[in-house]
């Protein structure tokens, strides 16, 4: 099963989610969240944090990762890992691969003509907030 994670960054005060709008398919032109390939052998939390900051240069002394749920595709056989942090404070963020967007979590994150993941945004940022984790 492949295996790969996604990253739901809140700003210290829980009121915008980091997300990059996408350059390639698939998603092309959609926000997403940030993650990516879990590699052989490496272990879940060690790739989330490799991936945060490949993706966005936020490092591991900036924020603390909870391993917030999964998602499992079977008919794709992929195993798609969430996980969740909030900033200890505002940083710079720089994606080569992406542009990267502060979304105010007040949006409709369930739009799918502007967000991807065929809804599943939109659950997170749901359970997000029923957990208290999100405004």
């Amino acid at each position: 099963m492949k295996c790969m994670n996604i990253i739901a960054v809140l700003d210290p005060a829980g009121e915008k989610m980091l997300m990059c709008l996408r350059r390639k398919n698939p998603y092309k032109g959609l926000l997403n969240l940030v993650g990516g390939k879990i590699e052989p052998g490496e272990e879940s939390e060690q790739a989330a944090y490799r991936e945060l900051q490949e993706e966005t240069g936020i490092t591991r002394e900036q924020i603390s990762l909870l391993h917030f749920c999964d998602f499992t595709y079977y008919t794709f056989d992929i195993r798609l890992e969430v996980w969740f942090g909030r900033l200890d404070e505002m940083c710079e963020v720089y994606g080569e691969e992406n542009e990267l967007k502060w979304i105010d979590m007040k949006e409709n994150f369930f739009d799918m003509t502007r967000f991807a993941g065929e809804g599943n945004i939109g659950h997170i940022a749901e359970e997000l907030r029923q957990a208290g984790l999100a405004p």
